[in-house]
């Protein structure tokens, strides 16, 4: 927007679907050059990840990479499931971090559910109206909290090959 054009709700609307959009994408699926480097999203990142990767522990104390996936989906499910009810339900947080060793399909459904969940945000975020401070706090935290996690993950598998885990 330049100086001379009057900010509107709808231009508002408009930049904030626009700015989200453009954000998950660059985590996700597409380089546009604002906080990641190419083929460093979150699709790009996982597609050269095996399932023994992914299973193997990060630390012995820490969780595995597939984890760190299905955590990541049950977040945005959470975010989607809030926005769609209106209602703020308690979760079982842990129990998304209760993912243990996984095989070639189990890793593939793991990677198919966070697309599916993707994909369902970016759906209703193309239409979503109703911004305000609980949307807007909700769609900036789920941007940094899925980079938080993407970085969880390129940081892991670099420790989980250097231990020689193919």
């Amino acid at each position: 927007m330049s100086a001379t054009t009057p900010v509107t709700v709808e231009s508002i609307v408009n930049a904030l679907r626009s700015t989200l959009k453009l954000a998950l994408e660059e985590c996700f699926e597409k380089h546009h050059g604002y906080m990641l480097d190419p083929d460093e999203h979150f699709f790009a990142t996982l597609d050269g990840i095996s399932a023994a990767e992914a299973s193997a522990p990060v630390s012995s104390n820490g969780t595995n990479i597939a984890a760190q996936v299905n955590h990541t989906r049950f977040y945005i499910d959470a975010i989607l499931d809030t926005v769609r009810t209106g209602e703020y339900k308690k979760l079982d947080w842990n129990s998304s971090w209760q993912i243990g060793a996984v095989d070639d399909a189990e890793w593939q459904a793991l990677i198919a559910g966070l697309r599916r969940a993707y994909d369902e945000v970016i759906s209703l975020a193309a239409g979503f109206d109703d911004w305000n401070e609980e949307t807007i706090g909700g769609a900036v935290g789920l941007v940094a909290h899925s980079m938080f996690h993407l970085g969880q993950i390129r940081e892991g598998i670099a420790v989980v090959r250097d231990r020689g885990v193919s």
